[in-house]
């Protein structure tokens, strides 16, 4: 008896590792889902339903606020430009990719003033091939002189 079970016993050492390590990790899947196709030329999509996500990234909304911490006084079109760059830089500061971005919301003091420029923000979106939930919301007013904030859910 005793043989039976210390041969048990070697049996789950050597073979449960050798199953772990044939076992493969589950790639992130995600899915879009659109009812409608006016959504496509404003860059974004209707939902987004993401499976076996390794991690996700909850970002802060990101402005015009240049690395010693100064707000901008810029026009819309460059603080968008600051904007984009510092969102990019910290979803790589982070180890992820902008195509993995799932939600953005931008939050801007003018609509009126986003529109001519909101382009730039779909080349971006374009370049990277991002399909991402998106809300729009016009607010009063953001932090000191700031016009335009992105505040993002990352994947991978």
């Amino acid at each position: 008896m005793k043989k039976i079970a210390k041969l048990l016993a070697l049996l789950s050492i050597t073979t449960v590792p050798a199953l772990a390590q044939t076992q493969t990790p589950n790639k992130m899947e995600k899915r879009i889902i659109n009812p409608w196709q006016w959504q496509d030329k404003r860059s974004y999509v209707q939902a987004v339903e993401v499976k076996h996500v390794e991690s996700t990234l909850y970002i802060s909304g990101q402005t015009a606020i240049s690395a010693d911490g100064i707000s901008s006084n810029d026009d819309m079109k460059t603080q968008l430009v600051k904007a984009l760059q510092n969102l990019e830089q910290v979803i790589g500061e982070a180890g992820y990719k902008p195509e993995g971005i799932v939600r953005l919301n931008i939050y801007t003091t003018s609509t009126a003033e986003l529109w001519p420029n909101f382009q730039i923000f779909q080349d971006w979106v374009a370049k990277h091939g991002i399909k991402q939930s998106l809300t729009l919301l016009e607010v009063k007013s953001l932090f000191e002189t700031l016009k335009v904030e992105l505040e993002a859910t990352v994947v991978k």
